[in-house]
């Protein structure tokens, strides 16, 4: 079986800003976060991925940190366009 390609995860930096075209897309782990990645840039979109930042509000993160006790990554997955796609391309509206 050949061995999977894992994307690093950008630990410590906040989220991309929405104004400059990034759009939050899901929190996934492993092995799915890297297969929604590579997806995207197939479809010519600029991907970023992004540690999952534990909030002080009142959101459960209780998934989250029972998954990483187990071994489990977990990222944000952000992607833009690129900017040389095709604005009458109906995929990319």
């Amino acid at each position: 079986m050949p061995k999977r390609k894992v994307i690093p995860i950008a630990v410590g930096r906040a989220a991309p800003a929405a104004d400059d075209g990034w759009q939050r897309l899901s929190t996934l782990a492993e092995p799915r976060l890297t297969e929604m990645a590579q997806n995207y840039r197939a479809l010519g979109y600029q991907v970023e991925i992004r540690e999952v930042q534990k909030s002080q509000s009142s959101n459960c993160t209780t998934c989250f940190e029972s998954g990483q006790s187990m071994g489990r990554v977990y990222g944000t997955l952000y992607i833009r366009r690129a900017g040389n796609e095709r604005a009458d391309n109906e995929l990319f509206e």
